[in-house]
């Protein structure tokens, strides 16, 4: 049974509690993502899967291979939950997980260090400007960190003014990677810089995802 969203409340959410994306959450992230997969029935997909595929897939295909990653060994990503409601996604994967950053010539590698990215975020309408991307990034970080992970690193957009849509930054917000401790390593593009934290705490990664909160 597919988890119906109701109106979130006009508050900024307190108590947030976030969790890997595993398989008994799928319904709650499909909920989330809604009938157009969050942008135009991407599902997270854009930049796990080669051009053509993705592009072939958008919709149902996309839809069924991010399904198929939630129910798989290691959770693609963490959610944001306000209280039982899920609110937020953040996509976090070894670099590797996703070709099209070795197709990118402005987000090419910047050394031969080992990193996870962060490729998406996305915020229901109702909880966003109010925090919690910040929040849903050192989630991420941490989990990473309990993968394994000894850098963490993001590609988010800066615009050089006014405000930008919201689909034009599902990557993020320079400014909230800054306040989730994230620094510049490289910038290529006036609007795109590289980013990255260092784990603290960093584990071995283990054979099974955690199903607790990162």
């Amino acid at each position: 049974m597919t988890t119906r969203l109701r109106p979130l409340a006009a508050r900024a959410p307190r108590a947030l509690r976030f969790v890997p994306a595993t398989a008994e959450r799928w319904e709650d992230l499909a909920a989330l993502f809604g009938a157009r997969g969050a942008c135009g029935g991407c599902w997270c997909m854009t930049w796990r899967l080669p051009r053509a595929e993705f592009e072939r897939g958008k919709g149902t295909g996309n839809r069924n291979a991010l399904r198929r990653l939630v129910r798989g060994p290691v959770a693609p990503g963490v959610m944001a939950y306000d209280g039982a409601r899920p609110i937020a996604w953040c996509a976090v994967a070894p670099r590797l997980d996703y070709p099209a950053l070795a197709r990118s010539r402005v987000l090419r590698p910047v050394d031969e260090l080992p990193v996870w990215s962060i490729s998406c975020l996305f915020v229901e309408k109702a909880a966003r400007r109010r925090g919690v991307s910040v929040r849903l990034l050192r989630a991420a970080v941490a989990f990473a960190g309990s993968r394994g992970a000894r850098i963490v690193e993001g590609y988010p957009v800066e615009p050089r003014e006014g405000d930008q849509p919201d689909p034009f930054v599902w990557t993020g917000l320079a400014s909230a990677f800054v306040r989730a401790g994230f620094r510049e390593v490289a910038r290529r593009s006036a609007t795109r810089p590289i980013m990255r934290k260092r784990v603290r705490g960093a584990r071995r990664a283990s054979s099974r995802a955690p199903s607790g909160a990162p």
